[in-house]
């Protein structure tokens, strides 16, 4: 078993729409996991907070976590949990969720680039996937088969 548990995860929205979806992939040493869901109404935010929320979902807890992402509103959401910061008024159980996924679990933001055969290029691809599932199906969540996973250009 790795120490430290590194999520990749990427969101897309659709401002016109209203509509948006995120993926993740999860490496736990060579061990991939992943998943893509999306909702047909939401804000930028609270889709952020969905796919972050399932994101700690599947990591095993106690372990170090570094959450990795191009995209400001998932690398900014320790930052409004802060007891100092304003306090969120919208997708409280959203932030409910997030705040105890990350109670005693050491975890790290930080900024990904995204690029072709990176872990972050497949994310977004996933999650634009999942915005227009979302546009026409409405809310989802389905993992990301372990064959694609394979393509996710992880470093080992």
């Amino acid at each position: 078993m790795a120490d430290l548990i590194r999520i990749w995860i990427e969101i897309s929205h659709n401002a016109a729409f209203r509509t948006g979806g995120w993926a993740f992939v999860l490496a736990e040493g060579r061990a991939l996991s992943g998943a893509a869901g999306g909702e047909r109404t939401g804000s930028p935010e609270r889709i952020a907070l969905a796919g972050l929320t399932e994101a700690l979902k599947g990591a095993p807890a106690g372990l170090s976590v570094e959450i990795l992402s191009s995209a400001p509103l998932v690398r900014g959401a320790p930052r409004r949990l802060d007891a100092a910061a304003e306090p969120p008024s919208d997708d409280l159980e959203l932030w409910a969720q997030l705040a105890t996924a990350l109670r005693g679990r050491p975890a790290r933001f930080a900024a990904a680039t995204n690029g072709p055969r990176t872990p972050t290029g497949f994310a977004v691809a996933w999650a634009e996937l999942a915005r227009d599932k979302a546009k026409t199906a409405g809310a989802f969540r389905a993992a990301i088969p372990k064959l694609n996973l394979s393509k996710a250009g992880v470093p080992a």
